[in-house]
């Protein structure tokens, strides 16, 4: 597959960061491509200011103390970089809110998106300290149980403060000494049972993906939801996967779902994600099950549950939240270094006090772990409306074709 430009910049970047300067013809060998490409990517890098040119090489910018009029430069705000899976769905909020959490710092965000290669995370974090980031907030593109394993080392790396966003890691991970904030979803998965079970439906089955961080630890907080609920797990969870990406997988989940329906096996289902909830929704109704008539149905992640035609009662993550508080966190770490000023975090609120001997010294490392909530609409036989169950977290999904 042809490489991206933006790719490539990323990349030249790169080779330029590590060694100070290269001539433009090692860069072209370097990077498999022509001098006249490399010329032109330059041309580009070098009218953003990420580059200087000298003499048919290019050199990374030094920052000088004056400018050119002799008079000192303007106080600018630290700059903090953002790597994200995907810009739209769930992520499209955190990264909303940790764009008016930097706002309000002072700080400018600036964003790499990965499109869930997590074997090109690296080079876009790269092309974010390239573009002069002082600090990272990584959500890397993880999909499956083990890539936070075999992609996930670079991230203890890095030469910045880094908050990692929306993504777990096992204890004995490198990446276990990081700060991060997250959601929890096993609390959300509870929320949506302990809302059918409450409704007289016994044993709710779950329907879910399998191609996401989020999608695994909904997968995880279901088992522990029932146990939690001392409720016996009904049945494996029925695989969900994107009807536009494989119509013939969606159409056998939909028929599993429906035979537990009508043999009285299932009276309600947890669905991840909204837009596989919403089509699931309608296919059974084409085949003549009817929500909330026969089948109660919560969604998780509640970013277009609200408009199906049944409005779906879905499990809220405050995504926004998440991004504010991850932002505000690193703020904090780079004022720790000396970096940026203000008072408060950029999230609302200091999410600590300085480290034990004040500026320059850290302090702990810090988890922070956010609730979902609940709102009911009338997937469940509940009416219309909204409501709320406790907590102010998050939750993750993905856009009908992709993980999130």
């Amino acid at each position: 597959m042809r490489e991206r430009a933006v790719q490539r910049h990323d990349r030249l970047l790169s080779l330029v960061r590590q060694r100070g300067s290269a001539r433009v013809t090692d860069l072209a060998d370097q990077l498999g491509v022509s001098p006249v490409t490399v010329r032109r990517d330059v041309e580009t890098l070098t009218g953003k200011g990420l580059l200087d040119r000298v003499h048919g090489a290019v050199s990374w910018p030094r920052r000088h103390d004056r400018a050119a009029d002799g008079h000192a430069p303007a106080a600018e705000g630290p700059v903090l970089g953002l790597l994200a899976p995907s810009a739209t769905y769930y992520f499209a909020d955190v990264i909303r809110g940790a764009h008016e959490a930097a706002a309000r710092a002072g700080a400018r965000l600036v964003l790499r998106i990965s499109g869930y290669r997590p074997e090109e995370d690296p080079v876009r974090a790269e092309g974010l300290l390239s573009a002069g980031a002082e600090g990272l907030l990584v959500a890397p593109g993880w999909r499956g149980p083990g890539d936070p394993a075999e992609y996930g080392g670079w991230v203890a790396g890095l030469p910045v403060p880094v908050v990692l966003l929306e993504r777990s890691v096992p204890p004995d991970s490198p990446l276990a000494g990081l700060d991060r904030v997250c959601s929890d979803h096993g609390h959300g998965v509870l929320l949506a049972l302990r809302h059918l079970i409450a409704r007289g439906h016994p044993a709710p089955l779950l329907v879910a993906r399998a191609d996401s961080p989020t999608a695994l630890a909904v997968r995880e907080g279901y088992d522990a939801a029932l146990r939690a609920l001392g409720v016996p797990r009904p049945r494996p969870a029925i695989g969900s996967v994107p009807a536009d990406l494989d119509p013939a997988g969606f159409e056998r989940a939909v028929r599993e779902l429906r035979a537990a329906v009508a043999s009285g096996e299932a009276t309600a289902a947890l669905v991840h994600n909204d837009v596989d909830a919403i089509q699931i929704v309608q296919r059974l109704a084409e085949l003549g099950v009817r929500v909330p008539r026969d089948l109660a149905l919560v969604a998780y992640d509640d970013e277009v549950a609200a408009l199906a035609d049944t409005p779906l009662t879905a499990v809220a993550p405050p995504k926004r939240e998440v991004g504010r508080q991850a932002a505000g966190l690193l703020m904090h770490r780079l004022r720790e270094r000396g970096v940026g000023g203000g008072d408060g975090a950029a999230g609302g609120g200091e999410p600590g006090g300085e480290g034990p001997g004040g500026l320059g010294e850290p302090g702990p490392r810090r988890h922070l772990t956010l609730l979902p909530t609940l709102r009911v609409r009338a997937s469940c036989g509940a009416g219309s409306g909204t409501g709320a169950g406790s907590g102010t977290g998050s939750g993750e999904g993905g856009d009908g074709s992709r993980p999130a």
